[in-house]
């Protein structure tokens, strides 16, 4: 008698692989350091003269305060440490002691807002544009954990005057992402000039192919050559 075949189990298809999220890498400062040293001989000669680094977080919003961390950032566009740090203080102060909320900026008057604080005109407008972009959700900032970082810098320059160079600085130090290269930040510039001794201050491609033998540390390589300038971002 023949024997009757079982009929084929179906099995249903695998489901899609989730992309990792983004995770802040827990690398210590030390090994890290040791291999950015041993990569490049000059960079080598920057560490050994700036010592050793002060907290990347010290005096910035909590890592889960995005809006704070943009708010800051726009803030500190084209200023010195200083200056950014001294308008920062004034504008907390006239909230408190904290960052002003999405609804706290658009509520206030343009003009007196910047009057009181020190702020230009163009960024009164930049931190309007930020609060609408956050209140209407166009700006997930909850979601900025869990994209990769062109993902991140997509999204951030969709707002008005959030360019490449803020989405650079909240990478590095919001979402402490470890391998970001600030190539227009002119105090990276200005500092590889002078390491290397070039003749010029070099554009963006030169610093990217400076900086290649400084993956996967590349952000705290622009931290040690802000420290040589005594001028790390505020």
């Amino acid at each position: 008698m023949a024997t009757r075949k079982a009929p084929a189990r179906k099995t249903s298809p695998p489901a899609p692989s989730t992309p990792a999220k983004p995770a802040r890498r827990k690398v210590s400062v030390k090994r890290a350091t040791e291999e950015l040293r041993a990569s490049d001989p000059v960079l080598a000669g920057v560490i050994d003269r700036v010592g050793k680094l002060s907290s990347s977080r010290a005096g910035r919003p909590a890592p889960d305060d995005h809006y704070g961390a943009l708010v800051r950032a726009i803030v500190g566009q084209q200023l010195s440490v200083l200056a950014a740090r001294a308008i920062y203080g004034r504008l907390t102060d006239r909230f408190g002691g904290r960052p002003p909320t999405p609804r706290e900026i658009l509520a206030e008057e343009p003009e007196a807002l910047r009057a009181a604080v020190g702020l230009s005109r163009a960024k009164v407008g930049f931190l309007r544009s930020l609060a609408e972009h956050v209140l209407s959700g166009e700006l997930e900032l909850e979601r900025l954990d869990e994209l990769s970082d062109e993902d991140v810098i997509a999204e951030l320059v969709a707002v008005k005057g959030l360019g490449e160079w803020t989405s650079h600085m909240f990478l590095m130090f919001q979402l402490e992402r470890p391998d970001i290269v600030a190539v227009g930040d002119l105090g990276i510039r200005r500092a590889i000039e002078r390491a290397y001794g070039l003749d010029a201050l070099p554009d963006a491609a030169e610093v990217e192919r400076l900086a290649e033998p400084w993956r996967p540390y590349r952000t705290l390589a622009c931290r040690y050559l802000w420290r040589s300038l005594q001028n790390e971002p505020a």
